[in-house]
């Protein structure tokens, strides 16, 4: 398993699961984690779970960390938990005007959120929207989309996924020998 399918297996429950709160396409979700933390290898990544490269902006009065990006010392912010890292992306995204034409996307239109967030300057990279697409498309991510938008189809393919992976199955029992006690 590759660092990038590795990445998505950890993650794609939580990156579904921010889509059906916040309406963020998990393709994207995952596909930004992946690009800005590099699998979670990164060194902002490993040591302040921050899996989306999230600056500390004017507003943050929590946990950060100073790190040279773009030519310069810039505040990042630290979170407890990678869980808090997906949580506060999709609340930066949800309360900042600059993303809210997004919202008026389909969900499905990973190309129409890649190249809104290249727009609204969530990076610096002139090529982030290309990479972006080049990411959900080569890791086939629009597959937690979909199964995000409906869990029926989501219980059914796991229903399919049991009956063809067997159980596992349970040690024999012990023979239980009695002894009397007198």
């Amino acid at each position: 398993m590759g660092k990038n399918a590795a990445y998505d297996a950890q993650y794609a429950e939580e990156a579904k699961e921010q889509m059906r709160r916040y309406g963020i396409p998990a393709s994207v979700i995952l596909a930004q984690a992946i690009l800005e933390s590099s699998n979670g290898q990164s060194q902002l990544s490993r040591e302040c779970n921050n899996h989306f490269g999230i600056k500390c902006h004017t507003s943050w009065d929590g946990p950060s960390v100073q790190y040279f990006d773009d030519g310069e010392m810039t505040c990042f912010r630290k979170y407890p938990k990678v869980l808090d890292s997906y949580t506060d992306h999709s609340l930066f995204l949800v309360t900042r005007p600059r993303y809210e034409s997004l919202f008026d996307l389909n969900v499905k239109d990973y190309k129409g959120w890649a190249k809104g967030l290249k727009k609204a300057g969530y990076a610096t990279d002139k090529q982030y929207d290309k990479k972006l697409i080049r990411i959900i498309e080569l890791y086939e991510l629009n597959e937690y989309t979909k199964l995000a938008c409906n869990p029926y189809k989501a219980r059914r393919l796991m229903r399919d996924w049991e009956k063809e992976t067997p159980a596992p199955q349970a040690p024999p029992a012990a023979t239980e020998q009695t002894a009397k006690v007198e």
